[in-house]
C-alpha cells in the first residue's frame, strides 16, 4: 500500500496496514478503555491495604508502651536496691537510717499502708520525705544540687544546724539528673526524687517511729529500718488507689 501526502511518499506493506486497522479499531473500543483501567487500585484493595496498615501501626505502638514501662519499672528496681545501699552505708557512719529530727517527722508521718497516691492526695508527704532522704544521701542539704561549705548548716530536714558541721556532709549516693525534679540542672531547689513515672518516691520511717507492738499485721509501715518504694503509676494519679490494689504494683524494698 502506498499513501502519499505533499511530497512524501508512505508505503506501507499489507500486513503493517492491517495492523494499524486492528490497533485503532481496538484503542477506539468500548471495553479497551476498561481493560487498561483494570490494571489500577481498586477502592476495595485500597480499603484493604489501609486496615494492614492501621493493624500493624497499633501492633508497634503497644509493643513500644510496654518497652518502655518495663524498662521503667527495670530502672526503678536499679534505684531503690542501689539507694537501699546508700542507707545502709548512711547507717554504718551515723548509727541510724535516714530520718528527719523530731522537729520535723516527715519521713515519720509518710505511711506505705494508708497513704498510697503520691501525686495529688499525699503529694506533699512523699515529696518533703524524698527531700530528706535527697540530703542524707547526696549531702546536698540546702538542695542546690552541690555539695559544699553551705551545706554545713543544715541539717536532713532543712532546718538549722548549731553548730554548724566541720566539714561539708559526707555523700553516699551521686543522683543523676533524671533522678530529680526538676530535671534540668540549672533549676534550683531540688523539689523530690523522681522515680521513672514522674512522681516522688516514697521513703518511710513510720515503723521505726512506732512499732505497733502486738499489732498484727503492724499499722505503720512494713519495715522496722526504712520503707522505700515506687507506686509505678503514672502522674497525675485521678484518684488515689487502694492499698490492696496499689501494693500490686509497687516496686518496693520489703
Amino acid at each position: 500500500m502506498i499513501r502519499r501526502g505533499g511530497n512524501d511518499e508512505i508505503r506501507m506493506t499489507n500486513e503493517e496496514s492491517c495492523r494499524g486497522v486492528y490497533v485503532k479499531c481496538l484503542t477506539n473500543r468500548p471495553g479497551a478503555w476498561h481493560k487498561r483501567r483494570y490494571n489500577a487500585f481498586t477502592l476495595i484493595e485500597l480499603i484493604v491495604v489501609i486496615a494492614v496498615i492501621i493493624i500493624l501501626a497499633g501492633l508497634v505502638l503497644s509493643t513500644v508502651g510496654y518497652v518502655q514501662k518495663k524498662g521503667a519499672r527495670s530502672r526503678a528496681e536499679t534505684e531503690i536496691a542501689a539507694m537501699s545501699a546508700a542507707c545502709e552505708s548512711y547507717k554504718a557512719d551515723n548509727a541510724i537510717y535516714p530520718r528527719d529530727p523530731t522537729a520535723n517527722t516527715a519521713t515519720d508521718t509518710l505511711n506505705a499502708r494508708t497513704m498510697t497516691d503520691p501525686a495529688i492526695a499525699n503529694a506533699t508527704a512523699y515529696r518533703t520525705a524524698s527531700l530528706v532522704l535527697y540530703r542524707a544521701l547526696s549531702g546536698d542539704r540546702n538542695l542546690d544540687r552541690i555539695v559544699n561549705a553551705t551545706d554545713e548548716n543544715f541539717k536532713i530536714d532543712g532546718t538549722t544546724m548549731s553548730p554548724s558541721l566541720t566539714q561539708p556532709p559526707a555523700s553516699y549516693y551521686a543522683f543523676k539528673p533524671n533522678q530529680l525534679s526538676p530535671t534540668d540542672q540549672t533549676q534550683t531547689p531540688i523539689e523530690f526524687i523522681r522515680d521513672p513515672f514522674g512522681n516522688s518516691y516514697g521513703y518511710s520511717t513510720a515503723y521505726q517511729y512506732d512499732v505497733d507492738v502486738g499489732t498484727n499485721p503492724p499499722t505503720h509501715g512494713y519495715n522496722p529500718t526504712f520503707d522505700l518504694w515506687s507506686t509505678v503509676s503514672i502522674a497525675p494519679s485521678p484518684t488515689p488507689s487502694p492499698p490492696t490494689t496499689q501494693q500490686d504494683l509497687w516496686i518496693k524494698n520489703w
